[in-house]
Order: C-alpha cells, then sequence, then structure tokens
C-alpha cells in the first residue's frame, strides 16, 4: 500500500481537512467573493504569455504562459480561472516543481503549501479554448470581455487585478499579427513567423488582446504620433477613399483627450484592427483597438448619420484609453461609468469635426429612443447594477448603460457646471490611474465640488430604476408638471433640469424649470399666458414618461410639421411616439402624420427619427388590412423623397426605409430593377453591401425570380468575408419551410453561433412581419435555450437574440408564448428575465390591440 493510502486510512482528520477545502472551493464563474479575496490578497501580478495559432480554424492552438506575483495570504488554497478543463491542461508547475493541483469547475486549486509570500511562479503549458479566440478562415482575434480571457487561458479573470502582460505570438509567416504592446522581435523560420510584443501597462484581463490573419496594413503619421490600420477590405477604392478620414478623426480624439484630461496617452503605439462582421462596434484594447470593420470603412452612399457615427465610435474607443483602461472599475457592476464617459466624452469630441450639425438634435435622437425603448418596459433596470458572479456581467450591457447614462451625465454637468466637472475628472483620473475606482469613489470627489447632496441625486438617478412619470397640468393660466414614481410602494423623486416649450402661432419661449419636488410651477413669460402647446421636451433635456395636456397633443397631431426648430420637432416626435405607446394616440393618426411631415423635413436626424418610428408602426402597430391601404401611399412618399432629397445620405436614409417596407408588387418590381441594375436612382451609389441587402430582402418577400436573385447575388460578391455571411443567410428566408426550420435547428450547436452578427442578421429574416406566422413555432426554442446564448455568446449576444427573435411578432399568440414561458420559470436568471421583457415590450403592447 503506498503511504498516501496509508495515511489516508490512518488520520481521519486528513481526510476532514480535505472535504473542508473542497466545501470551499470556489464555484464557476468568477464570483464577487472570491475577487474580493484575490484582489486582497494578490500584488505584482505579471503574464508572460506564448500561442501558436495554425492556420486551419479547426486545429488546436497551443499555450505557455508564466504568472508572477506576490501574495499577502498563503493560508488558503489559490484558484486560477481556467474554464476548459482537465483535457486543455498539458502541465502546471509552482516554483519549477509539478504542482499538486486540483481542478474543479473553471478553476485550477494550487495548495497553499506550494505557495510564498513572494516572488510565486506559476508555470502553466495548455492548450487554448477556442470560445473567445473568434477564429475564422484565414484570420482570427480575441474579445475577452468582460470575463472570458479564462476561456481562452489560465488567469485571474477580473477587473482589479491589473497585470502587465507579455506576449509571444507564432503564426503562419504570410499572416500579420497585433496585440497590446509593440512588437519587439519577429523571425521567420520557414512557414511560420514568431512575433515578440513589448510589456505592457497595468490592464485587466478583459482588455487583453491580440489578433492575426490575412490582413492589410495602412500607416499615417498625425501631430508626431503614426497610427497603423490593419483591413480585411478588398475594395481599394473604399480603403482609399476613407484611410485619412479615418486616422484624422483618431488623431483628433487622441488630441482632445490629452488636452480635457492633462494626461498624456499611456499606452505606447496606437494601432486599430477592422474586424468583418465584429460583435460590437468597437473594443477598447489598449494599443490595439477592435472594430466592426463595416461601420469605418464607409459607402459612398454613407448617410450622415453613419458619418456622425463612425466619429463618435472612434472617440467613444479613444476615450475609454483613459476611462476603463487608464482607471479601470473595480468590479463590472460600475461597467457603465466607463461607457458613459466614453459615450460623454465622444459627443464632446465629435461636435468640432462636424460643425454644420445640430448637435442637441444629434445626442437627442442618439440616446433618448433606446433609454426609453428599455426604460418603459417592465424589464428595466437601474444602471448601477448588483453583481454577484462574473459569468451574468454580460447581460449588464443595454441602452440603460449606453444612452440613459450619457443623459443623467448631462444633468450632472448642468449641477456642477462644466469646468467643476472637467477638475472634478482629472483630479478622479491622477489619482486612480493605472488602478481601479467605483462610482462612488468618483461621486466623492465630485460630491467636494458642489453643495447639492450627488449622493442622494445618484440614489434616483443611478441606483433606482425606471424613469418619472410626468403630467402637464393647465388650471387657467397657471402651469404645472407633476411628477409620479410609476412603481408601486417607492414615492421616488427625481431632480432634473428641463427646458419647457411654450408656443403659440405668433411666439414662442423657452423656460428653464429646476424640477426637484413633486410638484413644479412654470411662470410663464409675458405674452404667452395662454399658450397653445406646452412642450416640457421640447428643449431635448428632460427625461421621463410625459403625459400632455389635451390642447397639446392635439396641436402636435396636427402641426408638428410647423416648428421651425429641429430640436423642438425631434422632442416632439420622441414625445408623441411614447404617447402612441401608452394609447393616447392612435398609430393610425400618427402615421398620417408621419407621411405628412416626411416631404417637409430637412433633417438628417429627424428624417432618420421619423422613418424608424414609422416602419415601426407599419409593422408593429397596424392591422393587416390598414397596412395593405397604406402600403402605396407610404412606398409613394418613400420614392419621392428619394428623387428629391438634396443629399446623397438623404437619399440613402429614403431608400434604406422603402427597402425595408416596401410590400406592393409595383414597389417590389421597381426594388428589383434597381438590383439588377436596370434603372438608377440619381445622386444615390450603392455598393456590395446594399445589393446584398436588397437581395435578401426580394427573396424574403418571395418575388417569383427569389431563388436565381440569391444565386446571381452569391457571384456578384468580390468581398470573401461578405460571400460567407450571404451564404450563411441565405436558409433562413428560404421559400421552402424546411429548410429555414433546419436553419434554425442547427443554430442550437454552438458552434454554429459562433458568428454572432451572422446569427442575427438570419434570425431578423427568419422571423420577419411577412414570415411572422410561420416563424411563430420557433419562439419558444428560442426562450429555451437563452441561458445557453448568455453562458456560450458576448455581451450583447442574448438581448440581439431576443430582438430578433420577437421584433417581426405582434400577436396574441405570440405574446402568450413569452408571457407563459415566464411564468412558467420560477427561478429564472433575473437578467435574462428582463432582457425578455424588454424585447417582448411592443410585442405586448400591440398584442393588447389599439
Amino acid at each position: 500500500m503506498c503511504l498516501l493510502c496509508l495515511l489516508w486510512l490512518l488520520f481521519p482528520a486528513c481526510r476532514n481537512n480535505v472535504k473542508s477545502s473542497e466545501s470551499s472551493d470556489p464555484g464557476p464563474g468568477v464570483a464577487l467573493t472570491l475577487a474580493t479575496q484575490r484582489a486582497q490578497a494578490i500584488e505584482g501580478l505579471s503574464y508572460d504569455l506564448s500561442f501558436s495559432i495554425p492556420a486551419a480554424p479547426s486545429d488546436p492552438v497551443s499555450g505557455h504562459e508564466i504568472i508572477r506575483f506576490s501574495t499577502k495570504d498563503v493560508a488558503r488554497p489559490l484558484a486560477i480561472d481556467f474554464a476548459p478543463g482537465a483535457e486543455y491542461l498539458t502541465s502546471v508547475s509552482v516554483g519549477g516543481r509539478p504542482s499538486h493541483f486540483r481542478l474543479v469547475k473553471d478553476h485550477i486549486i494550487i495548495p497553499p503549501v506550494e505557495l510564498a509570500s513572494e516572488d510565486n511562479v506559476i508555470e502553466i503549458a495548455f492548450r487554448a479554448g477556442d470560445a473567445a479566440l473568434n477564429r475564422n478562415p484565414g484570420f482570427m482575434y480575441t474579445l475577452f470581455v468582460p470575463a472570458r480571457a479564462h476561456l481562452a487561458f489560465p488567469c485571474f479573470d477580473q477587473p482589479n487585478l491589473k497585470a502587465r502582460f507579455s506576449l509571444e505570438l507564432n503564426v503562419p509567416k504570410d499572416w500579420l499579427a497585433v496585440a497590446n504592446g509593440a512588437e519587439t522581435f519577429r523571425e521567420v523560420v520557414a512557414d511560420r513567423a514568431r512575433t515578440r510584443y513589448a510589456e505592457t501597462q497595468p490592464i485587466p484581463t478583459y482588455l487583453f488582446a491580440f489578433t492575426a490573419g490575412e490582413f492589410q496594413m495602412e500607416t499615417a503619421e498625425r501631430n508626431g504620433r503614426w497610427y497603423r490600420m490593419f483591413h480585411r477590405e478588398t475594395d481599394t477604392k473604399k480603403v482609399a477613399r476613407n484611410k485619412n478620414a479615418v486616422f484624422d478623426l483618431h488623431a483628433q480624439s487622441l488630441e482632445w483627450l490629452e488636452k480635457y484630461t492633462a494626461i498624456p496617452y499611456r499606452f505606447g503605439k496606437f494601432d486599430f484592427v477592422l474586424i468583418p462582421s465584429f460583435q460590437f462596434g468597437g473594443m477598447e484594447h489598449p494599443g490595439s483597438i477592435f472594430y466592426n470593420a463595416s461601420s469605418i470603412l464607409l459607402d459612398e452612399s454613407a448617410t450622415e448619420n453613419q458619418m456622425l457615427n463612425r466619429a463618435s465610435t472612434i472617440a467613444h474607443e479613444t476615450s475609454h484609453m483613459w476611462f476603463g483602461d487608464l482607471v479601470t472599475m473595480q468590479w463590472f457592476n460600475d461597467v457603465w461609468m466607463k461607457e458613459v464617459f466614453a459615450n460623454f466624452m465622444a459627443e464632446k469630441i465629435v461636435d468640432p469635426a462636424f460643425p454644420k450639425v445640430n448637435h442637441e438634435l444629434r445626442f437627442l435622437t442618439a440616446n433618448y429612443p433606446d433609454a426609453y425603448a428599455v426604460d418603459r418596459t417592465a424589464g428595466t433596470h437601474p444602471i448601477r447594477q448588483e453583481l454577484a458572479n462574473l459569468d451574468e456581467a454580460g447581460s449588464l450591457y443595454g441602452a440603460i448603460i449606453y444612452q440613459k447614462a450619457p443623459i443623467v451625465m448631462r444633468q450632472l454637468e448642468r449641477i456642477l457646471g462644466p469646468l467643476k466637472l472637467q477638475d472634478g475628472l482629472r483630479a478622479y483620473l491622477k489619482q486612480f490611474q493605472f488602478g481601479n475606482a467605483t462610482w462612488l469613489d468618483l461621486i466623492h470627489v465630485l460630491g467636494e465640488r458642489t453643495d447639492l447632496d450627488l449622493a442622494a441625486w445618484s440614489h434616483a438617478w443611478v441606483e433606482e430604476s425606471g424613469r418619472p412619470s410626468i403630467r402637464t397640468v393647465v388650471e387657467g393660466q397657471q402651469v404645472a408638471f407633476v411628477q409620479s414614481d410609476p412603481q408601486a410602494g417607492r414615492s421616488l423623486r427625481w431632480t432634473q433640469q428641463m427646458d419647457v416649450l411654450l408656443g403659440t402661432a405668433k411666439a414662442l419661449a423657452s423656460v428653464p424649470l429646476a424640477f426637484q419636488g413633486e410638484r413644479a410651477e412654470l411662470e410663464a413669460p409675458p405674452g404667452l399666458a395662454r399658450p397653445e402647446f406646452i412642450l416640457p421636451t421640447g428643449g431635448g433635456l428632460a427625461y421621463g414618461d410625459f403625459t400632455l395636456d389635451d390642447s397639446t397633443r392635439a396641436f402636435l397631431l396636427q402641426r408638428l410639421p410647423d416648428l421651425k426648430d429641429p430640436l423642438t420637432r425631434g422632442a416632439a416626435w420622441i414625445t408623441l411616439w411614447e404617447e402612441m405607446l401608452d394609447r393616447r394616440v392612435k398609430p393610425a393618426d400618427f402615421t398620417s402624420l408621419a407621411l405628412a411631415a416626411l416631404p417637409r423635413e430637412d433633417t438628417e436626424q429627424n428624417l432618420q427619427l421619423v422613418l424608424g418610428y414609422l416602419e415601426n408602426a407599419f409593422w408593429g402597430f397596424l392591422p393587416d388590412a390598414v397596412r395593405r391601404d397604406l402600403a402605396p401611399g407610404l412606398e409613394q412618399v418613400l420614392r419621392t423623397g428619394l428623387v428629391k432629397s438634396p443629399s446623397s445620405s438623404m437619399k440613402a436614409t429614403y431608400f434604406s426605409a422603402f427597402r425595408t417596407t416596401v410590400t406592393t408588387p409595383e414597389g417590389m418590381a421597381f426594388l428589383e430593377r434597381v438590383w439588377r441594375h436596370q434603372e438608377k436612382v440619381a445622386g444615390l451609389t450603392l455598393a456590395e453591401p446594399d445589393e446584398a441587402s436588397m437581395a435578401l430582402d426580394l427573396a424574403v418577400r418571395s418575388v417569383p425570380a427569389a431563388a436565381a436573385i440569391l444565386e446571381e447575388q452569391r457571384g456578384r460578391f468580390m468581398n470573401p468575408d461578405r460571400k460567407a455571411r450571404f451564404e450563411f443567410v441565405i436558409p433562413a428566408l428560404s421559400d421552402r419551410p424546411e429548410t429555414r426550420d433546419a436553419w434554425f435547428e442547427s443554430l442550437k450547436d454552438v458552434k454554429n453561433r459562433r458568428r454572432e452578427p451572422w446569427v442575427i442578421e438570419g434570425l431578423n429574416y427568419l422571423h420577419h412581419p411577412l414570415r411572422a406566422a410561420q416563424s411563430e413555432k420557433h419562439i419558444r426554442p428560442a426562450l429555451d435555450i437563452l441561458v445557453e446564448i448568455q453562458r456560450t455568446g458576448d455581451i450583447f449576444f442574448p438581448t440581439r437574440w431576443m430582438d430578433a427573435t420577437l421584433n417581426g411578432h405582434n400577436t396574441r399568440a405570440a405574446a402568450d408564448i413569452v408571457q407563459g414561458f415566464l411564468a412558467e420559470q420560477k427561478d429564472y436568471p433575473i437578467r435574462l428575465r428582463r432582457i425578455i421583457l424588454q424585447s417582448a415590450d411592443g410585442l405586448f403592447r400591440a398584442a393588447e390591440g389599439f
């Protein structure tokens, strides 16, 4: 008998100690308790990593790493996060000796006897997990946000354990590779290239990144700094047309941020990689930003909003170099902080680059509709949420973080003033640079610069869910606003600044109002004692669910297009849409107003806003018979706008709306002629992605030549990445139900969901309103695998999965499926329940009828 077995039998206490140790093992994911204990104990952390990446996506990626650190806690086992499991581990050694480690789900457990207080060196050879490596034919890229690094390699996968990363990549010799650090060494041996990268500044695991593949590289110098852009675009004219603007936008953003923060860029080189069908608009890895290629390399027909969005995306990701990268949230419950400041700074940066744009209107249309789309639902949530485990961190993201938080931040700037806010942010960044901080840390810094109780203000806006309900009350010549809390039993009051617009046929006035309690009374200016309309959102500032007075509602339904100020029109459209959803305006009246207003709308942001609402109402809130009667007139308005619009970007906006709403035989014939190059719209330039979209839209409408159109479009592609995406989506809109069913069934295998944007595009066509009756049967199976979608997908995938599944449906039967599912799931994860309720809100409202 071996000595170990003999001791096991002779000393029961040993067995009890082992059981005790195992009972305290960490659970799946990265729990807050585990992360807190490690953050308090571990110091001086660094990783020296190497990966050997084969060309074939199906071949394994081998890896090796050395983890160095000190620890204040040598009495307890050390948990290193690693999800792939035992078959992916080759060896583990501590201090040069083989480790007697144990494996539990998602973790490698190092016994305390092997640890020292200083100079710990853990060496691990492993096979990298594929889940976060995004491997494709010809290229791959990592995406480790929010806590997916441990799906690929062993690490401490939490934001408050920043580390210095050294990296070596071994890739096919014809591939280019990019990482956070600068390239320090490269050699080619036979058909392989080995590249070494400089050690990074301290960053968390979610910001560590690398990519490799058949990329092209563009370089440019701006203000003494060199930039590199990596891409896979085959259209050389598109690259040439875009690259200077892209380099300029990065340089302008970087220069502005260095001045605003008084802190120079701290991460050395500045590369960015344009990735086909990237899951997000961008990802802020320091030294190596990743972008969705289609949002950066724009087509000739790009709209004004697309150009603005590109500038904003670049400014947003560049802002993260300070907000998120230099100072990182302590825990992902404050992930919204880095996003709100990136959005907030992006708005300030973009303004000078587009001097002709109405930036107040842009802020309004970019944020309020999307924020309301979540905040009005039963699935809304606070900006700052509780988070017990990072395996749920992905579900924190959404419109409340990206759109509501900037609105709240603008209110904060109004309270403090721009200079005090800037001063506070400079102090915050300086104090916590290369470290971690919480929202409360920032509130403390800013609170020293105002007499207002910022903690109380923050509680209402940041730590509680929902929006205020605000009702306009007209009593004789007295105008007042009454605030209430839509959540029963809470009685919350929101403090905010409002710019109320009062008007008559002859006069107009904007009146500032500080709203703090339950009721706020407005002093009407002379000459407007009896206004024809009172628009509390007229200045594009107030946030809430507003109930208009009857006179204002009637005025807007008749004369909204007469409002001369674009910001006022935008605010009125948003308010009127919310009134429609609250059943105070009929969908038919809203669509009639929109059709009458479109020929007079000359501002692109408002044009896109109205067309988006019109499309939503057309498919979601009008009965089939009404929609059929409306269709010819709608198409005529859109085609007239397409011809008469003065700019190519507005023409593209009209054409996109026409393409997505066309239903008449005449309209579809026109669309087919445009696709076949038999008819051309003067001033409208269509590129390869536009033609692909037209082909798919014609196919989902079952035009007689659908199969031939798809086959011809397949042959037109010059870009292999776009062609592969097109081929993936085609079965989702087949005219054969069994083909569509088989495509959906294939998504139950995670391997077929790896290219998430492709999946979402296919789901949108599968559940297109014209196919909704046939696809209703897929709603319940889509709900059934949502937990797995969250577990295996990237951060936005669960929401996009549910949106694509439900947005095409508006029937009572579809609503019953969703409500039945939720009623059955007594212990369903709360964040996924919220996502379902958010995505289903329009369905629920439509099913109730108007």
